[in-house]
């Protein structure tokens, strides 16, 4: 299995490669880039956005003086008649964008192998400062949903494969497909709307992961609050995340249950409880694993974004959206890094789960 291992590992470094070249063309190609950004904001009167230019208010003064200009000129960039070529080019080195494409990826890589993701072009603070700070939450909100999610629906799927067109297998049904039609984030305005000051009950705070006072709270009365706070955005998030998985756990024991060797461990006079968790399980649980890597992604980023804006819980899925929409490159390659690191090492967990529940799968002979 080390071997294994080991080859896994390194061909993390060509995938995470092949990914950020693809997503740095796409990116680049994509128009609205940071300077054109920042000449929207200043188009805007934002002042502030020129503080970056120079080191002293004077040439601050006189960059604007130079944007009041009228020098037109053909430019590459959307909005930019107008401007001086000089001012263009001051923010073109600011962000950056002096050097040719090939060159800016190669230093960005170069950094990011030491995890240095540079500085934030607007929020004028470093990348891994912004992702340490978000990612609180967003392992909040991942871990906590992901082991609800798996508690009700594997043993569900358990039982609704157990007592297949029952009464019970029905309306399970109907709570599963209610489920899986409706959006988390209507889920999260309903709950918004019952238990937090909508139009009946004000249990439940609407903003934040914590209260503001929460450091000053002991230990007991910090998690009672942490909770409070959790309970509405991952209740909202299991609702709509449980149904897949209790289908695809029902569906896989249903199709072992009917195959020859569960006939013959009845034959022999085993219990049924014994053959459910003796035989049947540990092969119905493979597809069910497989999936843990993209489920797991899938909650962390794309699940959460729309529970976190609604709850205003400001983690690393906000700061991918936010960064995307506004073109600031540190923090978008940053996230997109640590995002698909993260999920290859989960895709790696998920091939030593398969090992735990079925020894008999090596994954050295495949290979080899």
């Amino acid at each position: 299995m080390l071997p294994y291992l080991l080859r896994r590992l390194l061909f993390i470094i060509p995938t995470l490669f092949g990914i950020m070249v693809i997503n740095f063309i796409i990116i680049q190609a994509a128009p609205g880039g940071p300077v054109e950004q920042m000449i929207a904001k200043m188009r805007g009167n934002n002042i502030d956005a020129t503080a970056r230019l120079t080191g002293s208010g004077t040439e601050s003064i006189q960059a604007l003086e130079q944007f009041g200009e009228s020098h037109l000129f053909d430019s590459k960039y959307r909005g930019a008649q107008g401007l001086d070529p000089e001012f263009i080019a001051k923010l073109e080195k600011m962000f950056g964008f002096d050097k040719p494409p090939l060159e800016r990826f190669i230093m960005m890589m170069k950094n990011y192998l030491t995890f240095n993701f540079g500085d934030s072009y607007f929020k004028d603070r470093s990348v891994i400062g912004l992702i340490i700070e978000k990612m609180p939450v967003s392992i909040s909100i991942g871990l906590w949903t992901t082991l609800l999610v798996y508690l009700i629906s594997i043993p569900l799927g358990i039982r609704k494969a157990v007592l297949d067109g029952t009464a019970f297998d029905v309306w399970s049904s109907a709570v599963v497909i209610v489920g899986y039609a409706i959006p988390g984030f209507l889920f999260a305005i309903l709950l918004i709307v019952l238990f937090a000051g909508g139009s009946f009950w004000s249990i439940f705070p609407l903003r934040g992961i914590v209260s503001d006072n929460w450091h000053q709270l002991s230990l007991g009365p910090k998690i009672l609050d942490y909770f409070w706070h959790m309970t509405l955005p991952i209740t909202a998030l299991v609702i709509s995340g449980f149904a897949s998985l209790t289908l695809l756990t029902k569906n896989s024991f249903l199709e072992e249950i009917n195959k020859q060797y569960v006939v013959t461990a009845r034959a022999k006079g085993l219990t049924e409880r014994r053959v459910l968790f003796g035989h049947v399980f540990r092969n119905a649980m493979l597809i069910v694993v497989a999936g843990m890597p993209g489920a797991l992604i899938h909650i962390f980023f794309a699940g959460s974004l729309l529970i976190e804006v609604i709850f205003s819980l400001d983690g690393l899925g906000l700061l991918g959206f936010e960064s995307a929409v506004s073109r600031d490159y540190p923090v978008v390659f940053g996230t997109l890094y640590v995002f698909t690191l993260l999920g290859l090492f989960l895709h790696i967990l998920g091939d030593l789960t398969y090992t735990f529940i079925d020894p008999r799968i090596d994954f050295e002979k495949r290979m080899g």
